[in-house]
């Protein structure tokens, strides 16, 4: 019942952060200067009020974003202004597999280097493998991914000729080995580094200095009783990092030409296609807020004591 009422009020608090999320964005898609059809042929003005009509943008503010509402309360994103065989979902259930598996395998990553790197780190503290680690660490963190995937691509793409440096073939796992690289470097050094600093703390703890007491071999005190508590970071961090992969696979998936979400959302802004700006941006924000909610519920499971109310 109170892993329930936890996952209840983390529903709660999420409704009015996506509403918020909704309407920020129809406000702002609506100041952004210029329109969908700007940048059309020179159309004569009834062939434009035609144009307005037909998609609803003659149509007060309040009311068009009150039609938008009501669709998304439907499921419907609407037409896309610029692809007009296409709905927005059509586009998004395009694009969203993608970008799912971009994400997921980036983390996976991030998680699968930066946790045993914080390890070794915290275990070989003061050490040249610290140090190594450390400063390997620190590069990942500092260097942007739009840095990053170009020197893959001319290193592992051009130079050895390793892997396609471009395109999306379904089934061909290959197209996605430099992208994952370049989304999980920089979460993987961040997390090695929480690591380090958590697990070296934990170490520190009475309760492990009680259970070596007890005689225990130091690989159980690491692995049973100190790492479990030194991972409740880095899984706090898990949410806020995937989302950190989302919103760094805009940039990736256009660099890499795969056809995730991310290249629909560039182009969508463009070409001041609101719809398809709109409803990228919700599901992004419906991705983050979900993957954060994990986040907390793997926290929990860690430590239940995060499944209770703080007093206020």
């Amino acid at each position: 019942m109170a892993t329930i009422a936890f996952v209840l009020r983390r529903l709660l608090g999420a409704i009015p952060t996506l509403a918020l999320v909704v309407a920020l964005s129809f406000l702002l898609t609506r100041l952004a200067p210029g329109g969908p059809f700007d940048e059309e042929q020179v159309l004569p003005p009834e062939i434009r009020a035609n144009l307005e009509a037909a998609y609803g943008l003659d149509q007060p503010v309040h009311v068009q974003f009150g039609r938008y509402v009501g669709g998304l309360l439907r499921g419907d994103f609407g037409p896309s202004f610029k692809f007009r065989d296409f709905t927005v979902g059509e586009l998004i259930a395009d694009g969203l597999p993608v970008s799912l598996a971009l994400g997921a395998a980036a983390v996976v990553v991030a998680l699968a280097l930066g946790i045993p790197a914080g390890i070794v780190a915290a275990l070989a503290r003061g050490h040249a493998a610290d140090r190594a680690m450390m400063t390997i660490a620190i590069a990942g963190i500092s260097i942007p991914v739009f840095v990053v995937a170009p020197l893959l691509v001319l290193v592992f793409g051009i130079w050895l000729g390793w892997l396609p440096v471009a395109g999306w073939v379904p089934g061909r796992p290959t197209d996605l080995v430099l992208p994952v690289v370049a989304l999980a470097l920089s979460p993987a050094a961040f997390i090695a580094r929480l690591t380090r600093g958590s697990l070296l703390e934990v170490l520190r703890a009475p309760w492990i200095r009680a259970a070596r007491a007890r005689g225990l071999p130091e690989r159980v005190v690491i692995l049973r009783h100190a790492l479990p508590a030194a991972l409740l970071p880095v899984v706090s961090y898990a949410g806020p990092a995937a989302a950190s992969v989302l919103a760094g696979s805009l940039v990736v998936e256009t660099l890499f030409g795969l056809p995730g979400m991310g290249r629909h959302l560039v182009q969508g802004a463009l070409n001041r296609d609101y719809t398809l700006v709109m409803g990228m941006v919700i599901v992004y924000a419906a991705l983050m807020i979900a993957l954060n909610l994990l986040a907390d519920l793997a926290c929990a499971a860690l430590d239940p004591r995060t499944r209770r109310e703080r007093p206020r």
